[in-house]
């Protein structure tokens, strides 16, 4: 490298796998769980002629489909990177989870319609039916979600399964009180109420997680990474001048990354050179982040109006 160009990286410990990587097996257990249950709850609902069942199974039969496209995405995660995708194709869980969004709302727009149809056409729903298919659908959902509990919270991917799965659950509740309330007092009005409720919990959880999904694909700074406060932690090095083209970003759950172009002074970076440099600014943002990958370029001073230059 020529004068005044000198360059440096750093890099954390490459990762060996996605944060959904590790719960591949729990995904599949979901997965067997809710395609039983979505065939039970159809039956179900066509015999009971329950709207609120079929509400229930139709929205576990997207969850099916959402588990299935998120175990097709860890799949293709954890492929090793190439010359052509340096990163592999870790995004995969993201753009599943973005699907899984996606399906979210047209099953919570889908049961929301269907529900304001029985207000209008009233249909003759069985109580005692629909409590047993319900019961199944409940017990199901809770066993889905103690699988899936611990990975929720490392992966995006993982999650939207979570989610999912406990508005199934929470969906099998309402289809209980509503087949008990038709039981008790023959109101048929609570089965089109209760999913009306299934409808509405869908939305609001899945608004969240296609937030969450939208600012990894936009490559925002990873919520738990205050950038000012990095900012702050590497000017704060001894010879440290400047720091400029400071960017953090998330690949896929569990692998936040960082770059940045640091200004040094010539007499500390003679002085120290470059591979303590290194050290100390790795060493820094470790203590204070947890920041999977980091990639340093060092400047002296002056050379970022060079860069301009040679940039138009």
């Amino acid at each position: 490298m020529g004068a005044g160009h000198d360059h440096g990286h750093a890099h954390g410990a490459p990762a060996t796998g996605t944060a959904a990587a590790a719960h591949r097996g729990t995904l599949r257990i979901a997965l067997s769980i809710t395609l039983t249950v979505t065939v039970v709850e159809i039956v179900g609902g066509v015999v009971a002629d329950s709207l609120a069942l079929i509400a229930d199974a139709a929205h576990m039969a997207t969850d099916a489909l959402g588990l299935g496209l998120a175990l097709l995405a860890i799949h293709f995660a954890n492929r090793p990177p190439s010359e052509s995708r340096t990163f592999g194709y870790a995004r995969a869980e993201i753009l599943a989870a973005l699907v899984n969004c996606l399906l979210l709302l047209g099953v919570g727009g889908y049961v929301l319609y269907e529900a304001v149809q029985r207000f209008v056409t009233p249909a003759d729903t069985a109580g005692g039916l629909t409590i047993v298919f319900g019961l199944i659908g409940l017990v199901a959902n809770m066993v889905s979600l103690t699988v899936l509990v611990r990975g929720q919270k490392e992966s995006l991917n993982v999650r939207g399964a979570f989610l999912e799965v406990a508005a199934d659950a929470l969906g099998s509740l309402a289809v209980l009180i509503s087949a008990a309330v038709i039981l008790l007092t023959g109101w048929q009005a609570a089965d089109p109420i209760a999913s009306l409720v299934i409808g509405v919990m869908i939305v609001p959880r899945t608004f969240k997680l296609l937030r969450e999904t939208l600012d990894v694909l936009l490559e925002a700074a990873p919520k738990d990474v205050d950038m000012a406060e990095v900012r702050a932690h590497i000017l704060a090095l001894d010879g440290v001048e400047d720091v400029h083209d400071l960017h953090a970003w998330t690949i896929t759950s569990g692998l936040p990354v960082l770059s940045a172009h640091v200004v040094v002074s010539t007499d500390v970076l003679s002085a120290i050179g470059h591979e303590k440099m290194l050290h100390e600014l790795q060493g820094c943002l470790g203590d204070h982040f947890d920041v999977e990958h980091c990639t340093f370029q060092l400047e002296p001073g002056g050379h970022a109006e060079h860069e301009a230059r040679l940039c138009h």
